[in-house]
Parts: C-alpha cells; sequence; structure tokens
C-alpha cells in the first residue's frame, strides 16, 4: 500500500478488518458443520439453517445497512457493527442447542451487515480512478483470501479444541479495527438521506419465508401449509418490497439499474456468488463426510486458491483498471466453471493430488481474475454520495445468490451429499460459472472518463 497517502492507507487497513470478520465467518463455518451435526444433531436440515441463518440476515439487511452508512456516517455504523458483530460471536460459540445457534447466527448476519457497506464506502469516499482501483484489488485480495483461508482455520480449531472457537476468531481483529477507528479522522457527515424502514422489514420478512420453504421443504414437502404458506408470504412481501422501490430515496433505488455496468456487473455477480457458495459448501462438508478426511484436511484442500488470490487479486484490480474489465470478467468466470467441471474426476477411490488440486488451482486463477475487476466496475459506475448503498446492493445480490444456492442444496444433490450428489452441484457449478463469464461479456463495456452518473470510473484516463 506504499502508492497510498497515510490516510488512504488507514482506510484500507480499516476497510479490510471491518469486512474481515464478515467474510472470514461466512466461510469459517463450513468444515465445522459436520461436528455441529455430531454434537447438536438435526442433519442437513441444521447444516443448512446454520449457513442460511446467516445470509438470511446478511443479506436481507445490508442494503438497509447501506442506506443506514450513507445517512448516519460510515464510521458510526462501522463501530456499532463491529461491537454487535463480537457480542454475537461469543454468543454462538455458547449456544446449548440448534436453535439457540441458528438465532445468534442470525444475529451474527445482521451486524455483518452493517460493516461491508461501510467499509467499502469509506474507500470510495476517499479515492476515486486508479487509485481507487488499487485500493479496492487490495481490499478483495484480503477479504476473499478470508473467505478461501476459512474453513483451514475452522478445520484446524474443529480438530484441535472445539468446533465453538471457530467462531471466536472475530475477536481479536474487531478489537484492532476499533482502535484503528478511533485514529480515523474524516470530514463531517451530513445526514441527507432518508432511511427507507419499512422496506428493510419486508425484504427481511420475505427472504426468510423464501428460504424457510426451499430449505424445509424438503422434510415436509411442497402440499404442507407449513412450507407453501411461508414460501406465499415471502413471494408477496418480496413484491410488495419491489413495489416501494421507485424513486432514489428507495432503500433500493432501481434507476442504479439504469446504469449499465452496475446492472449487467450484479447480474455476473449473482451467478458467480452462488457457484462459489456451493462450491465451498460441498468442498467443506463431502471431503468430511464422503473420503472421510479430517476438518482441517478438508479446509487445506482450498488453499492453493487462497494463495492464488493474494499472489494475483490486487494485480487483476490494476490490469482491469488500465486494460478495462471486460475481459477479465469474462475469462475467470469461464476458467472457473472449467475448474468446478475438474472436479468431476472425484471417484470412490479418492487422491487429492489428481482429483482435487488441479480443480483448485483452476478455480484460484479463475477467481483472482474475477473478483477485483467485478467489484471495481460495479462501484465506480456509481457515484460516490450512493457509494454506501450500490456497494450494498453488490453485496446483498452475492449474498442473496450464496442463500438461496444453500437453500436449494438437497435438490442440487438429490437429498443426499454423496459422489453422485457431490458431481450433480460439480455440474451445476460449472454452469453457473460459465452464466456468470457469458453475462459479462454481453454486458460489461469500458465505462467513459465520466459516467452518467458523475463517477470517474477505475482506471479510466481522464
Amino acid at each position: 500500500m506504499t502508492s497510498f497517502t497515510p490516510l488512504q492507507r488507514l482506510v484500507v487497513a480499516v476497510a479490510i478488518l471491518a469486512s474481515f470478520v464478515t467474510f472470514l465467518d461466512g466461510t469459517v463455518v463450513t468444515v465445522a458443520l459436520p461436528a455441529i451435526s455430531r454434537e447438536l444433531g438435526g442433519g442437513i436440515a441444521t447444516q443448512q439453517w446454520v449457513v442460511d441463518a446467516y445470509l438470511i440476515t446478511l443479506s436481507a439487511l445490508i442494503l438497509l445497512a447501506g442506506s443506514v452508512s450513507d445517512a448516519y456516517g460510515r464510521v458510526t455504523v462501522m463501530r456499532v457493527g463491529l461491537i454487535a458483530f463480537g457480542a454475537a460471536s461469543v454468543a454462538v460459540a455458547l449456544a446449548p442447542d440448534p436453535l439457540v445457534l441458528i438465532i445468534a447466527r442470525a444475529a451474527q448476519g445482521a451486524a455483518g451487515a452493517l460493516l461491508v457497506p461501510s467499509s467499502l464506502a469509506l474507500i470510495t469516499s476517499v479515492m476515486r480512478g486508479e487509485v481507487q482501483a488499487r485500493a479496492i484489488g487490495v481490499w478483495t485480495a484480503v477479504t476473499t483470501a478470508a473467505q478461501m483461508i476459512g474453513p483451514l482455520m475452522g478445520g484446524l480449531f474443529v480438530d484441535l479444541l472445539s468446533w465453538r472457537f471457530v467462531f471466536l476468531i472475530n475477536v481479536l481483529p474487531i478489537a484492532v479495527n476499533l482502535i484503528l477507528l478511533r485514529r480515523l479522522a474524516l470530514p463531517g457527515h451530513e445526514r441527507s438521506i432518508r432511511v427507507d424502514w419499512t422496506s428493510g422489514v419486508l425484504c427481511a420478512l420475505g427472504l426468510g419465508g423464501l428460504v424457510f420453504s426451499l430449505i424445509e421443504q424438503g422434510r415436509m414437502g411442497w402440499t404442507s401449509p407449513v412450507i407453501w404458506g411461508p414460501g406465499v408470504a415471502g413471494i408477496v412481501l418480496m413484491m410488495l418490497f419491489l413495489f416501494r422501490q421507485r424513486s432514489d430515496a428507495a432503500l433500493l433505488p432501481l434507476s442504479l439499474f439504469g446504469v449499465r455496468n452496475f446492472a449487467w456487473g450484479n447480474l455476473s455477480t449473482l451467478f458467480v456468488y452462488a457457484a462459489l457458495s456451493l462450491n465451498g459448501f460441498v468442498i467443506g462438508v463431502y471431503l468430511q463426510q464422503g473420503p472421510g478426511l479430517s476438518a482441517t484436511a478438508a479446509g487445506l484442500a482450498s488453499l492453493p486458491i487462497t494463495i492464488l488470490m493474494i499472489l494475483l487479486s490486487s494485480r487483476a484490480g490494476a490490469w482491469a483498471g488500465r486494460l478495462g474489465p471486460r475481459l477479465f470478467m469474462t475469462i475467470g468466470p469461464l476458467l472457473m466453471a472449467a475448474g468446478a467441471a475438474l472436479l468431476l474426476t472425484v471417484a470412490t477411490e479418492f487422491d487429492y493430488w489428481w482429483q482435487v488440486l488441479p480443480s483448485m488451482l483452476v478455480l484460484g486463477l479463475g477467481l483472482a481474475l474475477t473478483v477485483a475487476p467485478l467489484t471495481s466496475t460495479i462501484l465506480g459506475a456509481i457515484d460516490e454520495r450512493r457509494s454506501g448503498i450500490a456497494s450494498a446492493v453488490n453485496n446483498a445480490v452475492s449474498r442473496v445468490a450464496g442463500l438461496l444456492v444453500v437453500a436449494l442444496l438437497s435438490t442440487i444433490v438429490g437429498g443426499t451429499l454423496d459422489l453422485d450428489g457431490f458431481h450433480s452441484a460439480a455440474w451445476v457449478t460449472a454452469a453457473l460459472f460459465a452464466a456468470g463469464g457469458v453475462v459479462s461479456w454481453i454486458g460489461i463495456r469500458r465505462a467513459p472518463a465520466t459516467a452518467s452518473t458523475g463517477a470517474t470510473a477505475p482506471g479510466t484516463p481522464g
């Protein structure tokens, strides 16, 4: 970060640490799921809810949090989010049964929703152009590495201590970031943006009803009123939510999607992050329940992706800033599709080095080429005043993608995550990645020096 000013370095460090805990906690739990299920019971449904309870509140409230960040100030919102996230993490670690665990996970997601939009908005509020592209590249490299290294850290804690310690990893980075926030002095914030609290409630309840139906239908069937009732209610509430979003003052300003790169970039995000979530869940669980690897070994399986992300992601952000993002956002997902397809070589006679490692290397290369250009393109398309909500929309899209694909897990794998189910998940993952690449090629364009929103696109001359 030597090319940044002292203020910019501090902002990037704060943004990274704030997002680090939410991204880490989204994936560190994956390899702990079998241990949680063994201790607390509940089978695959409990495993799905441990993941999706977090994603429901994170996805549903991240839009609201983006508006709150723009209205009340990024530093204030981030401080509240960090304290709440730390408290919820302790509650998860102490949970005595599945219900308490799931409720605490939902609280974690709600707190996490306050962190990601405010952290990226901090970057876009003090940096634009190529400097912003480099900053987002660094942010992306570290936070995505947190997602990738999460399973390894979780595996070590599960094998050496207990799954409960997995959720206490956050305490140290939260404490450090609260100290750094005291040193961060930004210009005074003017509260000029209205927060649509009603839309936030509609979104949260709507997503909750839909996900409940998707997860529990495998156990009760679609004919049960306990299933179709919440499902129908969820659809109605989401329709009411969208009906309210008809102005720039709304929680989700639909006018943002009139910006080409923002709209197409978010559609690509939907496919790519659905594939990433499905792949991460299936790898973490199957390698333990199928070949019988330890939690640590299952976590180590994805380490090559982490290494490649750290080495290449910030460079990819800079390259995309100079050459334009379209090529990277197309080739990257197509490489990841090929990597997912390589998992079809996994057989009953398991061999990590020939059946899984090649996939991890190709996936890591594709992911490193994709994530920073994708994030920079989407955020650079929107002016700084709305950077909080723009960041929130993109993060909400990625979380909803993961939320829905995990909720559909039983359908995707045919009810059981055995070898056939693993192969089915690999096919679906490859198709989702490929769709993300095709969408980027069709829709993404190199932005002019000054976009219609008044934003300078990252990396464009001007």
